[in-house]
């Protein structure tokens, strides 16, 4: 079983800047892509940025030219830099991991496993 820990959240000003970092960690065979999820109350989970282990990054529009997503593979170690935060990023943050068995894109097997979450709140 993987097991994703996340840290990083906290309360901060609107504008302020904060860094989530997520280390997985088990039994881990290929790993895919490593990215963040968010959730608002009332809210459905939504992505907010992906990496692939090839380099490639996705952002959710809201979020492009705020934040910056980064990993290190050595470690499997993801990390979400935010800047110039709004009201309308806070959420609790989720890591996620996807896997994918027997290649990228004719892959027969996927796995997917999620962090605990990390409350983040953007409020003066």
């Amino acid at each position: 079983q993987v097991q994703l820990v996340e840290s990083g959240g906290g309360l901060v000003q609107p504008g302020g800047s904060l860094r989530l970092s997520c280390t997985a960690a088990g039994s881990i065979f290929s790993i895919y892509s490593m990215g963040w999820y968010r959730q608002a109350p009332e809210n459905q989970r939504e992505l907010v940025a992906t990496t692939t282990t090839g380099g490639n990054k996705n952002y959710a529009d809201s979020v492009k030219g705020r934040f910056t997503i980064s990993r290190a593979n050595a470690n499997n170690t993801v990390y979400l830099e935010m800047n110039s935060l709004s009201p309308e990023d806070t959420a609790v943050y989720y890591c996620h991991l996807e896997e994918r068995l027997g290649g990228t894109y004719y892959y027969t097997d996927t796995r997917e496993f999620w962090g605990r979450g990390t409350q983040v709140t953007v409020s003066l």
